[in-house]
């Protein structure tokens, strides 16, 4: 039986590289690239593929979020992450969206396509060197709100404008600003929002 897959990734080389290397495989057919987080959902529609390969930091929607909502919506369709970043925080977010397996993009071809295998049969395939970084590194300490100003933080926004954007008042701001900062150990907003964004957290 051939194992449909579809490729998301913002970076047409990579993108392209990963296609070619599994068209190589006998039983792979690659059946689908997109190279936006927010094409997935009508590229599965259309292409209707078992496994779905995604990025983690695309353009319209990241990996993780574009995951959740295939968990929904084309349930049997398994998730495979293959990314660049190595943040443990990734791994955790990804498993708890139901994602299948996590890999490192620089896994050689031999074990990606293995690694595609083993995702349609029903196997969890997770990167072992991050698996282990992710035990490690304890489980994601920011609220789900934390997070989100945290977000915006990123875009080195004021108190106020932060607090219109995620419909908050500009003290409640405040305080989820200072509890993040105290749980990323850090010095300020954008200190925490660069720490937490490094770990995966965000």
């Amino acid at each position: 039986m051939t194992i449909r897959v579809l490729l998301a990734d913002d970076q047409a080389l990579v993108r392209g590289a990963l296609a070619a290397l599994l068209g190589l495989e006998a039983d792979i057919e690659v059946v689908g690239e997109v190279g936006r987080g927010d094409e997935v959902a009508d590229a599965v529609g259309r292409t209707s593929p078992d496994v779905c390969l995604l990025d983690i930091e695309m353009p319209g929607a990241n990996g993780i979020d574009v995951a959740a909502a295939l968990a929904d919506s084309h349930p049997a369709v398994r998730i495979l992450m293959v990314t660049t970043f190595s943040r443990p925080g990734y791994l955790r977010r990804a498993l708890d969206v139901g994602v299948s397996g996590f890999v490192i993009k620089d896994t050689p071809a031999r074990e990606l396509a293995d690694a595609v295998r083993r995702v349609h049969s029903g196997l969890r395939v997770i990167d072992p060197t991050l698996a282990a970084e992710s035990l490690a590194g304890g489980a994601n300490p920011l609220t789900p709100r934390e997070q989100e100003v945290l977000r915006e933080a990123l875009t080195g926004a004021p108190i106020a404008t932060i607090a219109t954007r995620v419909h908050l008042s500009a003290g409640t701001v405040r305080n989820h600003l200072s509890a993040a900062i105290g749980k990323t150990a850090t010095a300020t907003r954008a200190e925490a929002a660069r720490v937490a964004q490094e770990r995966g957290w965000l």
